[in-house]
C-alpha cells in the first residue's frame, strides 16, 4: 500500500481580514496567506474582483467550517461611478460599449438612490460567475457571446451619495449577498439616460467584521519576517516567529456572532466533539434554535440545533 503524505502546513486556525490591493485576485491573495502562515488549509468568503480593493475575509484551517456565515453576511462597498461609458465589463477592465455627452445633475442622481434601495430586481454583468447551461457567463462573455442572464432579487439596505463631481459620483451601499455593485453602475446610468460604469471599487465592511480588522500585505510581512536585510531577505537561521502574525487573526467563533451562544462545560466540551448530544442547562440557555454555537471557556466547540433542552452537534471544532 501506498504511504498516506502528511499535511503539509501549521493546523492554525483563525480569520485573517486581509485588505487586498488592487491587481490581486482573490485566489491569488488567498494563496500569498496560507504561504505566509504556513497553513494546511485556507479559503475566503467571497470574491473580490482584481480591480476592487479592500476586505477579503480568509478563513484558515478550522475557520474554513464557518466561511459560509460570512458570506451569508452583509457587506458595504464604497465605490465611484464615471458617467459618459458604458463598458463591456461594467468597469475599467472591458472597452466602451455606448458612449453618451450628457452628465447627471446631483439632484437627479439623489433623486434615484430610492429605486435601487430595499429589495430589487437586478440583472448580473455580463461578466461574471452566474453559471449559464452549466458554464460561466464571464467564460462565454470572453467567447464574444452575449447571454441573457434572468434578473433575481437582491436586498439593499442603504444607497448614499457621497460625492457628486462633473462627471463621476461616489457612492457607499450596503447589500446582501448576490449583489453586484457594477450592475448598479450600469443600471444607474442608463436611467439617467448617460451611462455609467464603475471606475473605483472599494469593499469596507464585511458582517461580522470592520475596517478595524484590516491587516495590509505589509503588516503581514512584517510580522512574519521581522527585521529584513538590506538584500531583503531574512537571514537563513532567524528564527520563524509565528507568534507575531498569528496575533494577527482573528478568533474563529467571531464568524458565528449572528448564531444564538451556549456556554458549556469542558464535560459537555468533550461529548459533544464525540458527536453526542447534551443538555444545555442554565435559565439563560435557549429552549429551540435551528443553529446555535457552543463554547467552553471562551473557545468554540461546535455549531448544532438545540431541540427539547439538548444541544446537538452538527460540526464539531477540534479544541
Amino acid at each position: 500500500m501506498a504511504r498516506r503524505g502528511k499535511k503539509k502546513g501549521r493546523p492554525i486556525s483563525g480569520w485573517l481580514v486581509l485588505d487586498k490591493p488592487v491587481g490581486m485576485g482573490s485566489t491569488e491573495a488567498v494563496s500569498k496567506i496560507k504561504w505566509l502562515f504556513q497553513a494546511e488549509k485556507a479559503g475566503h468568503a467571497g470574491t473580490l474582483d482584481p480591480l476592487a480593493s479592500g476586505m477579503l475575509p480568509i478563513a484558515l484551517g478550522e475557520a474554513t467550517k464557518t466561511v459560509p456565515y460570512v458570506q451569508d453576511g452583509a457587506k458595504v462597498y464604497r465605490f465611484t461611478v464615471a458617467w459618459g461609458e458604458e463598458r463591456s465589463t461594467d468597469d475599467l477592465e472591458g472597452p466602451a460599449t455606448k458612449n453618451s455627452d450628457r452628465r447627471p445633475a446631483e439632484a437627479d442622481v439623489r433623486a434615484l438612490l430610492s429605486k435601487y434601495t430595499g429589495v430589487i430586481m437586478q440583472t448580473p454583468p455580463q461578466f461574471s460567475a452566474i453559471k449559464i447551461a452549466g458554464e460561466r457567463a464571464y467564460d462565454l462573455a470572453r467567447d464574444g457571446e452575449t447571454v441573457d442572464i434572468p434578473a433575481r432579487e437582491v436586498e439593499i439596505g442603504r444607497l448614499d451619495l457621497v460625492e457628486h463631481m462633473a462627471d463621476r459620483t461616489i457612492f457607499e451601499v450596503e447589500c446582501g449577498k448576490g449583489t453586484y455593485v457594477r450592475s448598479l453602475a450600469r443600471d444607474m446610468g442608463r436611467d439617467l439616460g448617460c451611462f455609467g460604469h464603475i471606475a473605483e471599487l472599494r469593499r469596507v465592511e464585511v458582517e461580522p467584521f470592520t475596517q478595524e480588522d484590516f491587516v495590509t500585505l505589509a503588516e503581514l510581512e512584517a510580522a512574519r519576517f521581522g527585521e529584513r536585510s538590506e538584500e531583503g531577505s531574512q537571514a537563513a537561521d532567524a528564527p520563524i516567529d509565528f507568534g507575531a502574525i498569528d496575533a494577527l487573526l482573528v478568533d474563529t467563533a467571531a464568524a458565528l456572532e449572528c448564531l444564538p451562544q451556549v456556554a458549556i462545560s469542558d464535560d459537555a466540551a468533550t461529548k459533544i466533539r464525540l458527536g453526542n448530544p447534551v443538555i444545555i442547562r442554565g435559565r439563560d440557555a435557549p429552549v429551540e434554535a435551528e443553529e446555535a454555537c457552543a463554547t467552553a471557556r471562551g473557545k468554540l466547540v461546535a455549531i448544532g440545533a438545540i431541540e427539547q433542552g439538548m444541544f446537538k452537534p452538527k460540526r464539531v471544532f477540534i479544541g
